[in-house]
């Protein structure tokens, strides 16, 4: 069958099969939460006592005691039971961006041979998987394998339904037998309970009284590509990589904006109203979805949730999207940059910190200039993103992310963070010591009686910052889609934490001195804004001014690759950060360097070995054979005394040469060995592997525009992108 008989016969199945029938939406009322065990069925299944015990535990972190944990194991897995479910798993999140899970069964044998169930609580605390055979950098040696996962009650379980049957997962931390962190929840919890101690020092010194345990909050907005699994079953690239290596841009991409925020396509409607059930019987608080701007490009958005929880459900919402998706006949990316041309996908991480007493602490409220408080959180990010805004770049490196950062739809490897008209004016009146009133965005007026006015936020939005404020909470706008949202928090925490220890090291000794609250807090924040302020930019991120201008006048480092930004996680003052507030130990952030960098190395080189493969074994066939035609066609006219243009046959001929040329010192260099550190051949990867792989991509996408369509072998983005 030919390349384009195959895609024919994936349009015709795509524009003539019925979409997947899902059951009428329930309520949300019926459905919220019914597959979680959360604090509402333990209250009613659970004993006064222990549920007042393990209330605290949630609420606060407070440590269990092993008692109370058998009698919520019992009462787990009643409950389990009683929806069908066999199996229990530890789910945990390696230091990939994936989740692992280990099923074992509610049975045990008695001594006359029958099966019964049993969970007891010591199940329920601790599972014992491998410890060698994930990602560890070095942490542990093959032959020193144990590993313990254990139970972090702070975060629901749930019941996972499958159509093999289902399972109780029980969220869990991962760590090696030594102790060390061999997951990202871990340090998430870590960087979490730093940032309490740190804000509640600064609390203090402001006078309160009355504080509870401070969390960071989480709404991450996941942006993804859906394409119809009839095309992405003809695209290994799009199979192994989860983008296209190959492919001329079409006639029509996005230039006309009509797809973001148009009327969704019935069968992607479909899929939707299907997951956002799944999501909801899950407790995930799925909010917004929308198109987005690029075509087959689209978005869905949760509600924000306690930092820990918020990262366990975005694992569990991109393992549905991709499940769900498929069962709809959907092929769904979440690669930051699958489509060349058009926009990539980002995970714009909204990140606050509050608690149930002070409220949200990154709250301006109707006058942020007398709003202490919030102006020291404030500034403690300011600080945070000045000091380590290199380190914030590291932590969304990846090869996928490297292809989408600085483009058009993504803000730049420059960080630096966008405050607003008025912010920026309160915090430039601080540095000058002269605090002043602050403006409001005063009230629309359109001229029209039946439009109601309103207020204007106090501020506009800066789509090309990569650290942006937005009312009442930051947006990390770099996070790449399929990137895990607990590596940015992890930073953000830890990052705050350092601030806000700086602050009330500098707050202290200025009360000590007699000073007062209003007159100390000025001052401190004088300083900071003294030495950090040059990270706050709120201009165009994007042009060519800025960068030249952030580098050279403002000291910020421009970090285009994920080559050159993972080394960071060896700087000395990283590591002092990380071991300062007990978030990593030197030897546990060495081995996310070596795990990351070791990730990056592998996702190149797969795709190089794609690219190889595809162009000898599909593209180049393809053109010969259109050559060969071409031949056959211009000899026979010959023969019937018919000039005919040979313009088209040259060409081909030629870039079918080139191309074959490039693979061979894409093959060349692929074999290269002999490098004397990571550094080197991270660098020798996203320098020389990419740019021979753009080298092979120009010729291969210069055929595709002349060999004839019933030949070539690919599903083209004008059909991946618009046919759905």
């Amino acid at each position: 069958m030919s390349g384009n008989e195959i895609r024919q016969q994936a349009i015709y199945q795509i524009t003539n099969n019925e979409p997947v029938a899902v059951d009428k939406t329930e309520p949300l009322s019926d459905i919220w939460a019914t597959d979680v065990f959360n604090l509402a069925k333990m209250e009613d299944s659970l004993s006064k006592s222990a549920f007042k015990k393990i209330k605290k535990t949630v609420r606060t972190g407070t440590q269990l005691d092993a008692a109370t944990a058998d009698i919520v194991a019992a009462a787990m897995k009643e409950w389990a039971v009683s929806k069908g479910v066999k199996f229990f798993s530890h789910i945990f999140y390696p230091m990939t961006n994936l989740t692992a899970e280990k099923h074992d069964g509610f049975i045990v044998t008695n001594a006359d041979g029958h099966a019964i169930t049993e969970f007891t609580g010591s199940l329920l605390i601790k599972s014992e998987p491998d410890g060698s055979s994930f990602p560890n950098g070095s942490l542990r040696m093959t032959n020193a394998a144990r590993g313990y996962t254990a139970w972090d009650p702070t975060s629901p379980v749930y019941i996972m339904h499958t159509d093999n049957g289902s399972t109780l997962m029980i969220p869990s931390v991962f760590m090696s037998w030594t102790g060390e962190a061999l997951d990202k929840k871990i340090p998430l919890l870590r960087s979490n309970d730093s940032m309490n101690k740190a804000a509640q020092k600064v609390l203090s010194l402001m006078g309160e009284t009355n504080i509870a345990p401070l969390n960071s909050s989480c709404g991450a907005e996941q942006e993804y590509f859906l394409i119809d699994a009839n095309f992405a079953n003809s695209r290994p690239d799009l199979l192994l990589s989860g983008r296209t290596l190959f492919g001329a841009a079409p006639a029509k991409g996005q230039e006309f904006d009509d797809h973001y925020f148009g009327a969704i396509p019935g069968r992607v409607q479909i899929f939707m109203q299907d997951l956002e059930d799944k999501l909801y019987r899950l407790g995930i608080p799925a909010k917004t979805h929308h198109n987005e701007v690029a075509p087959g490009q689209f978005e869905l958005a949760p509600y924000f949730e306690t930092a820990n929880v918020a990262a366990d459900h975005q694992q569990l919402m991109m393992t549905l999207l991709k499940t769900t998706a498929k069962q709809h006949g959907f092929f769904l990316t979440l690669h930051e940059k699958p489509f060349a041309g058009i926009n990539g996908s980002g995970k714009h991480v909204n990140w606050s910190v509050g608690n149930s007493t002070q409220g949200n602490l990154l709250d301006p409220g109707k006058t942020p200039d007398k709003n202490l408080n919030f102006l020291l959180f404030c500034g403690a990010v300011i600080r945070g993103v000045y000091q380590y805004g290199p380190l914030l770049r590291a932590v969304v490196a990846s090869a996928g992310n490297d292809h989408r950062l600085g483009a058009n739809e993504a803000p730049p490897a420059i960080l630096s963070v966008y405050l607003g008209a008025q912010l920026e004016q309160v915090f430039k009146d601080i540095k000058e010591g002269n605090l002043k009133a602050s403006e409001t965005g005063g009230m629309t007026d359109l001229g029209l009686s039946q439009i109601l006015d309103f207020e204007r936020d106090p501020g506009d939005r800066n789509r090309t910052s990569p650290f942006a404020f937005t009312g009442n909470r930051f947006e990390f706008r770099a996070v790449g889609s399929g990137q895990s949202v607990s590596g940015p928090l992890i930073v953000m925490n830890t990052i705050l934490a350092d601030s806000l220890n700086w602050i009330a090291e500098k707050l202290e000794a200025e009360l000590n001195n007699g000073v007062d609250e209003t007159a100390a807090v000025i001052s401190v924040l004088k300083k900071l804004m003294d030495e950090n302020s040059n990270a706050v930019f709120g201009g165009d991120g994007y042009s060519s001014e800025w960068h030249e201008a952030a580098v050279k006048e403002r000291g910020l480092k421009n970090i285009p690759t994920t080559a050159d930004a993972l080394p960071i996680y060896k700087d000395p003052a990283v590591i002092n950060l990380f071991e300062s507030t007990g978030v990593l130990s030197p030897v546990e952030l060495e081995s996310r360097f070596e795990v990351y960098s070791e990730q990056y190395i592998l996702s190149i080189e797969v795709e190089a070995k794609l690219m190889i493969d595809m162009a000898k074994t599909m593209i180049y066939p393809a053109a010969i054979r259109y050559l060969s035609d071409l031949s056959m066609t211009h000899a026979g006219m010959a023969e019937m005394g018919i000039d005919m243009d040979i313009t088209t046959a040259k060409t081909i001929a030629d870039e079918a040469n080139a191309m074959m040329a490039s693979v061979s010192k894409l093959v060349d260099a692929m074999a290269k060995e002999d490098f004397s550190s990571t550094e080197e051949h991270m660098q020798f990867c996203a320098n020389d592997i990419r740019s021979l792989m753009d080298e092979v991509r120009g010729h291969a996408d210069t055929l595709e525009a002349e060999v004839a369509d019933g030949l070539w072998p690919l599903p083209k983005y004008q059909e991946m992108l618009f046919i759905k």
